[in-house]
């Protein structure tokens, strides 16, 4: 008579996991499995049943929409820069052009109002105001000491290293647009020269998410070097 210990019960049910892991360790095996897998149903929206092949193919096609709208999201991004290198090289040549700062000034308001569609625009530059006496400051033209108590509201940007976007403050939007300053819903704040040195170009939309933080600041960023350029030649 055996008196060895009968060997426990052990269950060979595989579990869900177990089942998965097979399948991501094994994407081919169906492939061998061609029958299994037409047999396959899973259900659809909680009414009838779809085959595996037929929810593959219904998953492939949502990912390609995606991709689709992806690539219609880049191309209008393309088109858009596209543009604005047109009108960039466009102010660059009537730069060239102009031969005194009156006509440079006035040449950047226009492309400001009519090129680039600024709602608002301003230019500041920084130096002694008697200077430039020979100069029609418009709405669009501010000179100002650097050391002027009212610019102490752009300390944090005069003392950064690249333009602002996005909402600004109220005391900022009065110093730059003045009677429209309640009109501005956002705006971007770019240098002119290595830490404004030569002052700095605001441009306000009444739209408060024009302007943004996330937004690409490549094509301001060239703006503000091309007028730093322009206004470094008087």
């Amino acid at each position: 008579m055996s008196t060895q210990p009968k060997p426990d019960y052990v269950d060979d049910e595989l579990s869900e996991q177990a089942v998965h892991d097979y399948l991501a360790a094994h994407p081919d095996f169906f492939e061998h499995n061609a029958k299994l897998l037409g047999s396959l149903n899973l259900p659809h929206g909680g009414s009838g049943a779809v085959s595996l092949v037929e929810r593959q193919v219904s998953v492939l096609r949502q990912k390609d929409m995606k991709l689709e709208r992806q690539l219609k999201e880049l191309i209008e991004v393309a088109r858009a820069n596209d543009v604005l290198s047109a009108k960039i090289h466009e102010l660059t040549i009537q730069l060239l052009t102009n031969t005194s700062l009156q006509t440079t000034i006035s040449a950047l308001e226009e492309a400001m109002r009519s090129g680039f569609g600024a709602d608002q625009a301003v230019l500041v530059i920084f130096g002694d105001p008697e200077a430039f006496d020979d100069i029609d400051t418009s709405r669009f033209f501010r000179v100002v000491m650097k050391k002027d108590p009212s610019l102490g509201a752009f300390e944090t940007f005069l003392n950064g290293n690249g333009a602002r976007c996005g909402r600004i403050r109220d005391s900022q939007r009065e110093f730059l647009f003045r009677d429209d300053a309640e009109d501005i819903g956002s705006a971007a704040l770019v240098p002119l020269g290595k830490g404004s040195e030569i002052g700095f170009l605001a441009v306000g939309s009444v739209d408060t998410d024009h302007f943004h933080p996330g937004m690409s600041i490549d094509f301001l960023t060239r703006l503000g070097d091309l007028i730093a350029g322009a206004v470094r030649r008087y």
